[in-house]
This record gives structure tokens, C-alpha cells and sequence, in this order.
């Protein structure tokens, strides 16, 4: 069969089907008994059902309720983990639309050894999936929905070989502070390798940057604009900050290059004729280190001109390889700092992160396919390590 026109279905733009067992290449292929024949997963069929189910980070709880069912139906031991609601504009109260709770999918048919991991929550706006010129168009195609297919197709070949020591660990919230992560961080596990999914173009990461975020405040005093000698401008000290920024010297890694910046937000004064007398900027760092080489050149450059507030620091982290993979260094973070419990850490997915978070997000076919490959073949040499 066409794989383009067996993936493609029947579905309404949006809908999805959200029967179990059709995402397999197998309509209705429900409960099996222990010890039958393991079907082949369609990974196009599957990855599309998974998209056209909104989950946005907080709106998780449909994809994670269909996902558990899909492969209890498959013959999987499954545990829906609990997380919390996500909070909305300041209140305690569950995302809009989130109609189901927020669960983390953790599966297995033996005793793991190996465990395939990524998200299912997805960046807005939500669109559907489309397969269009030899690709798979929708939110979540590249990340991390066409990845987390691609690993279900993978371990199930190996099931299907007789290979029992696979488990999977699905989790939500990871666009927005990796909550599904930490949760799934407190089961007790005895996996050795943690095989994360996130878009590498197949290259198994070596490295990924860490952040380090802060607020930069500048105070000054209110004055008439017609008497600036009577004022004190808080923008103007915070622009000779961000300038000094430009000059210092930031840390280097042999691997990952050097740490750079954005300045990602501004905000001060209070009327366009009044001297400021309050401002202040969020700045991101992507790091390649320590983060206490970074905390000392942002204050000797600033030079206590500028408050500073730290809001977030997550670390760079260094990642298991396997000879005869492409390897590469990513600027971006994911899961695996959350996932300590979980295996020796190894990156690898198929799609381009410079497509995610994207409104032409998509992933060739031919990679997604040959994913499945990569991923079978990377889990079956780590379980023979």
C-alpha cells in the first residue's frame, strides 16, 4: 500500500480518529493476547492521529488519554502518571479546552533496560496534519509527535523479534519547565540507557546548551522631558548596560562554541514626556558550562549599574554517543537534565529544530521512516552494550 495514502486516511482537517488500533496501518486492531504476533506500526498513520489531537502544553490530557489506550491495546503495561493543571493568567485553574487531566504515559511489556522518551505537548497555535510534496505538515510533526510514533514503530519491530527490554516514557509539559519530566523523574527505574527524542536531523547529540536567564532593572528619576537636568533617566542606564554586554567575555566550550545572549524583552518609562524613572530587560543566555563563569562577567561588565534578578538556570549536559552515528552539538535544551533516574542520556530524532515551533512545521517522509530504522538499530546496540 501507498504509504502516503495509508497515512492519510479518512479524517476531517482537525479531528483525528480517535479510535485506537487505527493508527497502526490495522483498523481496529484492539486487545491482543499475551504472546501473539506483534503488527507493524505505521508511522505515518500513528504520528498523524497523534497531531490531529490539540495538546498545546496544558492541553495535553485528550493525547495522553488516547495515547495510553492505544497501547494498552497493544499489550502494554501502562501507567497514566498524574500532573498538575497548569495555571492560567495568574489563577489555579486548568487550561482552557483541557478537558481531560494532564497525565504522563509510561509503558512497557518486560522489565526496561532501554527507554525511548519524548513529549507530546506542542507549542500554539495547533493545525492539523496534511501530507503534501513527500512531507508531513502539522503541529507536533518534528516535536515531537512524528518522533514519538517513530519510536513506538521501533520498539514494537523489536517486540515483534522478541526484544522485551523497552520501555517508554511519554511526558507533557515540556515547552513550558519540563513538569511532565520531573514528575516521571520520581519513579523508581532500572533502565541503563535513556534514548530521548527531540529533532537532531538523525545525529545523536553530544551536547546541548544550557540557559540562564535574568532581569536587569535600572532605577532612576521622574522629571519633566522640557527639564531633563531635574531627572534621572532609567533607560538610558539600562542601555549602557545591554551595551557593555556587547564587550564582555563571554565562556567558550571546545563542543558547544560560545555562550551568547538575548535580550528578549524591554519595558520602562512611563509617558513619552517624563524623564523614566524605572527599567528593565529580560536576558537569555545560552550556555556551554558552568553557570558561575557567566553570574561573574555579567557582573563585572555591568558593574553594578544595573540590578540583577535571576530567573531561570537549567544546565548544559553532555550525552552518551554509539559509534558510526553523525553526531552534533544543539544550542537548544530538552528533557534529558529532568530525566536523571532514567539511563545514560543519548539525543537523537528525526526533523529539523529550525522548522519547529514553526507555522511550516513538517517532517519528510522518507526521515520519518527511516527513524524507526535508526531508533531500532541504536536501542538493539546499547541492549547488546
Amino acid at each position: 500500500m501507498d504509504p502516503v495514502k495509508q497515512g492519510a486516511g479518512s479524517r476531517q482537517p482537525g479531528a483525528g480518529n480517535r479510535e485506537p488500533g487505527a493508527g497502526n496501518g490495522e483498523p481496529g486492531a484492539g486487545s491482543r493476547e499475551p504472546g501473539a504476533a506483534v503488527s507493524p506500526v505505521d508511522p505515518l498513520a500513528l504520528a498523524r492521529q497523534l497531531i490531529d489531537i490539540e495538546s498545546t502544553t496544558g492541553n495535553e490530557g485528550e493525547v495522553g488519554a488516547w495515547l495510553a489506550l492505544y497501547l494498552r491495546d497493544r499489550g502494554y503495561s501502562v501507567l497514566e502518571q498524574p500532573l498538575e493543571p497548569l495555571p492560567v493568567a495568574g489563577s489555579r485553574l486548568p487550561a482552557p479546552g483541557s478537558a481531560k487531566p494532564r497525565v504522563n504515559v509510561i509503558a512497557a511489556v518486560g522489565e526496561p533496560e532501554v527507554v525511548f522518551s519524548t513529549h507530546f505537548d506542542c507549542v500554539p497555535p495547533f493545525f492539523p496534519s496534511r501530507v503534501e510534496d513527500g512531507k508531513l505538515f502539522g503541529r507536533g510533526a518534528c516535536d515531537a509527535k512524528g518522533i514519538l510514533a517513530a519510536q513506538i514503530a521501533a520498539a514494537e519491530r523489536l517486540r515483534a523479534e522478541g526484544e522485551t527490554r523497552i520501555g517508554l516514557v511519554f511526558v507533557g509539559g515540556e515547552e513550558r519547565g519540563s513538569d511532565g519530566a520531573k514528575a516521571a523523574n520520581k519513579i523508581a527505574s532500572q533502565a541503563r540507557y535513556l534514548i530521548n527524542g527531540e529533532p537532531t536531523d538523525l545525529r545523536l547529540g553530544v551536547a546541548t546548551r544550557g540557559c540562564y536567564r535574568v532581569k536587569l532593572t535600572a532605577a532612576g528619576k521622574a522629571a519633566h522631558s522640557g527639564y531633563p537636568e531635574l531627572g534621572e533617566s532609567a533607560i538610558e542606564k539600562l542601555l549602557d548596560g545591554l551595551m557593555a554586554l556587547r564587550s564582555a567575555d563571554w565562556p567558550t566550550d571546545l563542543v558547544l562554541g560560545t555562550t551568547h545572549y538575548t535580550v528578549g524583552l524591554i519595558n520602562g518609562g512611563v509617558a513619552p514626556n517624563v524623564i523614566p524613572p524605572n527599567a528593565e530587560a529580560e536576558v537569555f543566555f545560552r550556555t556551554v558550562g558552568e553557570h558561575e563563569p557567566v553570574r561573574a562577567e555579567l557582573h563585572r561588565a555591568l558593574g553594578g549599574r544595573l540590578g540583577i534578578q535571576e530567573i531561570l538556570e537549567l544546565p548544559a549536559v553532555r550525552m552518551h554517543t554509539v559509534p558510526g552515528f553523525d553526531t552534533a552539538a544543539f544550542s537548544y535544551f530538552s528533557d534529558v537534565p529532568f530525566l536523571s533516574k532514567w539511563g545514560t542520556p543519548l539525543l537523537i530524532g528525526p526533523g529539523s529544530i529550525h522548522v519547529a515551533h514553526t507555522d511550516r512545521e513538517h517532517l519528510s517522509l522518507d526521515e520519518l521512516t527511516r527513524a524507526v530504522d535508526v531508533y531500532t538499530t541504536l536501542a538493539a546496540s546499547l541492549l547488546a552494550s
